[in-house]
């Protein structure tokens, strides 16, 4: 009967070695395929919401789509011309970056603003 006991106790120790190694295998494989995955993906997402100019055509959440008219920083919120419709979503609304806006557009929409209000003035007088 001891034999048996001994021969119970051995195997208990490589027993418990080897669900040791298995937990840290599982935690490994854990961490590299679903951890760092969705952490490098929450990272470029951050990027894009940083990268967020004016004149940049995007798609929101629910499938809107239009170009950034405006960006408050302080609100966190951008107002967006869906075909002359202006509408404000938070930043965390836009889903992908269908275009980036170039520094010449960018500052051919400057200008064109520019000239409308103008244009507007002159018509008010």
């Amino acid at each position: 009967m001891n034999t048996f006991a001994l021969a119970a106790a051995n195997s208990g120790a490589g027993s418990s070695i080897f669900m040791l190694v298995m937990l840290a295998v599982l935690s490994g494989f854990t961490y590299f395929t679903m951890i760092k995955p969705q952490k490098k993906q929450q990272q470029q997402r951050q990027e894009m919401m940083n990268q967020l100019k004016k004149g940049d055509s995007v798609e929101m959440v629910d499938g809107l789509r239009g170009k950034i008219d405006s960006i408050n920083d302080a609100d966190k919120t951008i107002v967006l011309d869906a075909d002359g419709i202006y509408l404000t979503f938070s930043r965390l609304a836009v889903r992908t970056v269908l275009k980036q806006a170039d520094a010449s557009e960018a500052e051919a929409a400057k200008t064109e603003e520019a000239e409308d209000k103008a244009e507007d003035k002159d018509s008010q007088e």
